[in-house]
C-alpha cells in the first residue's frame, strides 16, 4: 500500500534522446515504460501528483529541443527527464491547499502518464466540465488565451482587413473567428487544400489559400488584399512575414504570436528584408507573450464559454490516441500534417 502523499504506478514517458538541429524526426524521441514507479511529493512540497489525461502538441516545443535563448520564458528540455508541455490532468495527491485529490487542472506537465509537479504556479483548476476536457489544451487553454488577447493587441475595427497565417492551427482558427465577429474581412493561409476548405466551410473565413501552391507570396497577398492589410496575426514568420510587411496599410498592426517556419533552423534563420516598409507605413509590431495574460483568464472564460455552449464558435481538434504516438504527432505537426489543434489522448477521463 502506498504511503500517504505517494502513488505507485507503471509510468510510460517520452524522452528527447539528444539536442537537435534541423527538422525534428520521430526517432529523435523515445518512449519508455517504468513498471515500478514511486511518485512522491518532496517533504513540505506544495506541489501535486497528477494523472495526465490530454497533452497539447505545440510548435514552440521544438525550440526547447535545442540550445536556444528563450530569454527566460521557457527552459530547455532536460535529456534525462520527460518532454514537457501543456496538458489536462487529474490530481492523485496534493500538497497544495488550493487543489485537492480528484481536482482537474490544466497547465504545464510532463509527457508521461503520471507527473510530479513541484510547483503549481500557472496551473488552473478546471471548474467547467460541461465542455470537452480536451478543450483545455486549446480553445480554453494557452492557445485560446493567446488568440483572444493577441487579437486584442491589434485593435481591429469593423470593416478592416485581417490576415491570419497557420490559420487552421489551435490559435489561428480562433483569431479568424474573433476577427469575423468584429466585422472584419478575414483571409487565412494554410498548407493544404483540405485545410483551406475547412477554413471557408466551417471556420467562417471569407477567403483562404494554400501557401504551398503560391510561387509568389507578395502577388498572392495582393490578390486577396488589393488595398492592403490592416491587421496581420503572424504564426509562421519567415517569407510570409516578409511578404506581408510589403502589403500592410498605413498604421497597420502586426501581432507576432509564433514563427513555425523558423523553429527547425534556428542556426540559419531566414532574415526579414522588408522591415523598412514598416517604418514608411508606421506599422506597429508587437509580440504576443501569453503568460502576461494569465491573470485575465477568468475574464477570458466569461467571454468564450457562452460562445462554446451556444454553438457560436467552432473549434477543430486533431486527436491521436496513446502517449506512444506522441513523437510522431509532434514531428508531424512541424510538417503541417495536423488538421486543427493537435492533441494526445493519454488516458480516459
Amino acid at each position: 500500500m502506498a504511503e500517504e502523499g505517494s502513488v505507485h504506478v507503471s509510468n510510460k514517458q517520452v524522452f528527447l534522446k539528444d539536442y537537435i538541429t534541423g527538422y525534428l524526426e520521430e526517432s529523435d524521441m523515445c518512449v519508455k515504460t517504468d513498471n515500478t514507479v514511486h511518485l512522491k511529493l518532496p517533504e513540505g512540497s506544495n506541489g501535486v501528483v497528477v494523472k495526465n489525461l490530454y497533452l497539447s502538441v505545440d510548435p514552440y516545443m521544438r525550440l526547447l529541443m535545442q540550445k536556444f535563448d528563450t530569454h527566460g520564458i521557457f527552459s530547455h528540455f532536460a535529456l534525462n527527464s520527460p518532454v514537457r508541455g501543456y496538458g489536462v490532468a487529474r490530481i492523485c495527491e496534493s500538497g497544495d491547499p488550493n487543489f485537492k485529490k480528484g481536482d482537474l487542472i490544466w497547465g504545464t506537465t510532463g509527457w508521461e502518464e503520471y507527473s510530479v509537479l513541484t510547483s503549481t504556479d500557472d496551473h488552473f483548476k478546471i471548474e467547467h466540465t460541461d465542455v470537452p476536457l480536451s478543450y483545455y489544451t486549446g480553445i480554453l487553454g494557452m492557445p485560446g488565451i493567446a488568440a483572444y488577447y493577441g487579437f486584442e493587441l491589434c485593435s481591429a475595427k469593423k470593416g478592416e482587413t485581417v490576415f491570419v497565417s497557420s490559420a487552421c492551427g489551435g490559435v489561428g482558427q480562433l483569431v479568424g473567428q474573433f476577427a469575423k465577429s468584429a466585422g472584419c474581412y478575414v483571409v487565412g493561409s494554410a498548407g493544404s487544400d483540405e485545410k483551406v476548405n475547412l477554413l471557408k466551410s466551417k471556420l467562417g473565413f471569407d477567403e483562404a489559400f494554400n501557401y504551398k501552391e503560391e510561387s509568389d507570396l507578395d502577388a498572392a497577398l495582393k490578390r486577396y488584399f488589393p488595398e492592403g492589410i490592416d491587421v496581420y496575426f503572424d504564426n509562421v514568420g519567415g517569407q510570409m512575414l516578409d511578404a506581408v510587411v510589403l502589403n500592410m496599410k498605413y498604421m497597420g498592426r502586426i501581432a507576432l504570436c509564433g514563427m513555425i517556419s523558423q523553429y527547425n533552423n534556428i542556426d540559419s534563420r531566414e532574415g526579414t528584408h522588408n522591415l523598412i516598409s514598416a517604418i514608411f507605413k508606421a506599422v506597429r509590431i508587437e509580440g504576443v507573450q501569453v503568460h502576461r495574460y494569465y491573470p485575465l483568464y477568468p475574464k477570458f472564460l466569461e467571454f468564450i464559454l457562452p460562445l462554446i455552449r451556444e454553438g457560436k464558435i467552432a473549434y477543430v481538434e486533431d486527436i491521436v490516441e496513446g502517449l506512444e504516438n506522441g513523437p510522431a504527432a509532434l514531428a508531424g505537426l512541424l510538417r503541417g500534417r495536423n488538421v486543427g489543434k493537435h492533441i494526445i489522448a493519454v488516458a480516459s477521463e
